[in-house]
């Protein structure tokens, strides 16, 4: 093989890897543009991430704690009977 045709076939390997990289991955920024924190609507162990009590996501000990949170789409937060804000999550349905 010439060094001409390996770094053809180096080209195309390089292209064939960059296009098999998910779009989610190239987006990730874009998908909590389109999302707000939502309080008081995480079930125990199903937060997002962390508050004053603990630092990681999955580690609420209680449905619907009005200082944990989840990402949920923008406008749908409150239809869910949850808040904006912290510590001032209705308790639903």
């Amino acid at each position: 093989m010439t060094t001409r045709n390996q770094l053809i076939h180096t080209a195309i390997a390089g292209v064939l890897a960059l296009a098999s990289i998910p779009v989610s991955q190239a987006h990730s920024a874009d998908s909590t543009d389109s999302k707000e924190k939502c309080y008081g609507i995480a079930k125990a162990g199903q937060n997002d991430c962390g508050t004053a009590r603990h630092t990681c996501a999955g580690q609420a000990k209680q449905d619907r704690a009005p200082d944990e949170w989840k990402y949920v789409p923008k406008g749908t937060c409150e239809k869910m009977g949850g808040k904006l804000t912290p510590g001032s999550a209705g308790k639903g349905k």
